[in-house]
Parts: C-alpha cells; structure tokens; sequence
C-alpha cells in the first residue's frame, strides 16, 4: 500500500499548490491533524479536522497571492511519507517572494491523509519521519 500512499499525497501536493482545499480534504480523514511550519500563518499552529483545512486554505489565500509546493524528494516509509522539497510564492501585499526549503511528514491511515507536519528545514522532518 505503500506505493499507494506516495501517490495519495502527490495528489494533495497538487491540490495545495492550486489552493484547492475541497479536493486536498478528499484525501484526508475527517479527523486531520495539520501542523504548519509557515511563520506568515502563525508557524506550529496545528489545524485539526476538515474545517481546519479550510480555515488553512482561506488563510494561504489571504495572505498569499502565488504559493507552491515544489516536491523534490519522496521517501516511502510505509504508512509515513516523508518529502522534501521547496516552497515558491508571493505575498498579497507588497508582492514579497518567498524560497524556502519544506520538508513535510504525511502519515496516511486507510488510504487517508491522518497527520501532516511541515517544517522550514529538511534536517527536522527528516528526523521526526525517522529516517
């Protein structure tokens, strides 16, 4: 199933980084835990459920005008998927870019996304994912 849940979180990369939060809550369980790794929206906040990943998305739009994550590696861990990666985008105000390293752990539960954790360093989710 591993190789299913490196495809599952593919798809929700693409849904992050076109803002969709309806099709990125598809692949998730309604009990989502989401922490985030972003200073510019209250950086280690955890976002829980659903609803979380919509009051996330609403707040990636309004303070981003262009935001993305570039995935650059995956590390198949079984029912934990680690990916490192960069994140690309433009602040609403001002038009200020953001390149930061993200390094991301998705831990996935029956096909679903249960837990993600985002950080600004590879090193630090490279660790919490245990590798």
């Amino acid at each position: 199933m591993s190789q299913e849940n490196v495809e599952i979180v593919k798809r929700a990369l693409a849904a992050f980084s076109r803002g969709e939060a309806e099709a990125f809550a598809e692949l998730t369980t309604p009990d989502i835990e989401w922490k985030t790794g972003l200073g510019a929206i209250e950086g280690g906040e955890i976002f829980h459920g659903h609803e979380g990943v919509e009051r996330y998305f609403a707040r990636l739009s309004g303070a981003w005008e262009e935001f993305r994550f570039l995935p650059a590696e995956f590390h198949d861990r079984g029912e934990v998927v680690l990916v490192l990666g960069r994140l690309e985008g433009r602040g609403r105000s001002g038009g200020v870019p953001v390149d930061s390293a993200v390094g991301a752990v998705w831990e996935l539960r029956d096909g679903k996304i249960w837990r993600l954790r985002a950080y600004l360093d590879h090193a630090e989710a490279t660790r919490v994912a245990g590798l």
